[in-house]
């Protein structure tokens, strides 16, 4: 027995393109949880025809030519290696999502699915400090700009400081290392977000350490560009 291809049918027969169409819409603003109570359906009914949805969405953007790209991982879930996502930054939207890890060779998937003449366009590139992003990239896009972000360079200049707090607390004694003990989460912290008390105790611990006092204000005044 053969079926006939219908083409007003979805790739599920039992739904129209349109009512397909109409499910991966009200996706796009809601969760797959809410749009199955909605519409009384099944969830993995609503995610399979998501999927389809989405999947006529990417044919119909075609193979992207980003400018400026931003490049991070995510974790799926826990035990997973981590997933590469690579974001075009000017129109706001992830373009590529792949790799079995965060290595240099995952990385370099995502330059072979976009192609050598793509790649000669992009101009800047947006990642953290990790290196196989940055080699590859220099590898198959040498002439892009490559930025680091803020939190990551600033996650660093953190640790930097905690250093010298440590080795300051291990140079010290008696009443000058009493203003260093204990002081490691207001050391550490944005001002704004300490209370009163601990924005007193950050005062007096930079008027009491010279050395941590510099360190301090280098990792504020590189926070302000």
């Amino acid at each position: 027995m053969r079926g006939e291809r219908l083409d007003f049918l979805a790739d599920n027969p039992l739904y129209t393109k349109r009512f397909a169409w109409f499910v991966g819409r009200r996706c796009r603003s809601s969760t797959i949880k809410d749009v199955a109570k909605e519409l009384n359906l099944h969830w993995g009914t609503v995610k399979e025809l998501d999927k389809a949805y989405m999947r006529v969405q990417l044919e119909r953007a075609g193979r992207p030519g980003p400018k400026a790209i931003g490049i991070d991982e995510i974790s799926i879930r826990k035990g997973v290696p981590y997933r590469i996502v690579v974001s075009d930054l000017i129109r706001g939207r992830p373009i590529w999502f792949g790799g079995k890890d965060r290595s240099e060779a995952s990385m370099n998937q995502f330059y072979d699915w976009l192609g050598p003449n793509k790649a000669r366009g992009i101009r800047l590139a947006v990642m953290d400090m990790w290196k196989p992003f940055r080699t590859a990239t220099n590898a198959h896009a040498p002439q892009a700009a490559i930025l680091f972000d803020k939190f990551h360079v600033m996650r660093h200049l953190n640790d930097a400081l905690d250093k010298v707090r440590k080795a300051e607390y291990a140079r010290l004694s008696g009443t000058d290392r009493r203003y260093i003990k204990g002081q490691k989460y207001v050391l550490l912290s944005h001002k704004e977000n300490l209370c009163a008390d601990g924005r007193k105790s950050l005062k007096i611990l930079l008027a009491a350490n010279k050395r941590l006092n510099t360190a301090y204000l280098l990792k504020e005044s590189f926070g302000q560009l």
